[in-house]
């Protein structure tokens, strides 16, 4: 089976984590902690909604693989696997969204 790229991209980050935070962008962001990397999170998260509206596809594809980027990072600094994340999604399959929000704020749908 192959490996999934989010799984290569979290291994990749791992690795880089104990890189020189002088010559790699992941362990500088790493280095400065959680707060730094949720907010650059936050940061492309903004920048793909502008992307979906006001650019074209190209960059909304670029500005997607920022974020995907930029999550993964959030995940290693926070101890986040990504197998935990898929186990979750897998929970939520055949689940309405509308009853889980819901649930969430103690409505009975």
């Amino acid at each position: 089976m192959t490996e999934h790229p989010f799984d290569r991209l979290y291994g990749q980050i791992l690795v880089r984590k104990s890189a020189d935070p002088d010559k790699s962008y992941t362990a500088k962001l790493l280095k400065e902690g959680v707060a730094k990397c949720a907010k650059k999170v936050g940061e492309e998260g903004v920048e793909v909604a502008l992307a979906a509206v006001t650019g074209d596809k190209r960059e909304r594809i670029c500005e997607s693989a920022d974020l995907l980027y930029h999550l993964c990072v959030l995940w290693v600094a926070s101890g986040v696997d990504p197998a935990d994340v898929y186990a979750e999604l897998g929970a939520r399959e055949g689940r309405s969204g509308l009853d889980d929000k819901a649930a969430r704020k103690g409505i009975v749908r």
